[in-house]
């Protein structure tokens, strides 16, 4: 009887350390939770991309890595970093999901950004625009553009539905760079960007010129293309619009103007010479 006793305290006590070890190799699930490692929001695209694209701001995407797994140079994703990299030119082909590299796009205002930027055979030109004449600022680098120049002539002799005109001086000329950061080195937010803006254009050689002329007869100014060109280009100088195309108050006036009658003189000279003068 006795030994049976012990053996049932002995039981018990092996039953006890065995629970109790049980319990500390398998704690409560309703416990304090492991935190999730941290993750890094990255800049990225956000669909395949083309080398020698330019870029803009909806070819921009995010994507998360854990701080050990952060590929080497890439830029945590934030305002300031997208703003930089927009109109930037795409050195090699990405897919929608890479992570943007330091080595993977050129930026405006690189040693060497405009030459690399250009395609074979082309020119960069450069036109200056105000707030209104550059689209309120709402052009990009890679839309395409046209360049149309408004023209005043200055001329009392010219029929008043003549005296202004506007003309297409270039057809759908890709946007490659904004600003003056490019040309003049002026910083973002100086005075001069607030007073005037300058759009740079890929061209051919003849449409540079072009460009060149028009600035010294007109104003000129852009109207942005569709992404999708429905069919080639018309040639430069195809259509002129005269104000009288426009206002049919100049029309109507220089219908009922009367046309002036000339003044015609009378001129003798002694008794047989006659001469009529009209002016």
């Amino acid at each position: 009887m006795v030994r049976l006793a012990l053996f049932l305290v002995m039981a018990l006590g092996l039953l006890g350390f065995g629970a109790v070890a049980w319990v500390s190799a398998h704690p409560p699930t309703g416990g304090t939770h492991k935190a999730p490692p941290p993750e890094i929001a990255l800049l990225s695209v956000a669909h395949d991309v083309q080398a020698g694209t330019l870029l803009k701001a909806d070819d921009l995407g995010t994507k998360k890595f854990l701080a050990a797994e952060v590929p080497t140079g890439a830029t945590p994703d934030s305002p300031d970093a997208r703003r930089a990299l927009v109109g930037g030119m795409v050195r090699r082909p990405l897919s929608a999901g890479d992570v943007i590299l330091p080595a993977d796009v050129m930026r405006p205002g690189d040693h060497g950004f405009l030459a690399a930027v250009l395609r074979p055979g082309m020119r960069a030109v450069t036109v200056g625009v105000d707030e209104v004449s550059g689209t309120a600022g709402l052009i990009w680098p890679g839309d395409r553009v046209d360049v149309i120049m408004t023209e005043l002539i200055d001329d009392p002799s010219v029929p008043l539905g003549r005296r202004i005109s506007a003309e297409a001086v270039l057809h759908g000329a890709r946007v490659i760079a904004i600003d003056q950061e490019l040309v003049q080195g002026a910083s973002p937010g100086s005075p001069s960007q607030v007073t005037a803006r300058t759009v740079t254009l890929e061209v051919t050689e003849m449409e540079a010129e072009r460009v060149q002329v028009a600035t010294r007869i007109g104003q000129l100014s852009l109207a942005v293309c569709s992404a999708q060109l429905a069919s080639p280009p018309p040639l430069p100088g195809d259509q002129t619009v005269w104000a009288q195309d426009v206002s049919h108050a100049i029309a109507q006036v220089q219908v009922v103007k009367p046309q002036a009658q000339p003044t015609m003189m009378h001129v003798f000279q002694g008794s047989m010479d006659e001469s009529d003068y009209r002016f």
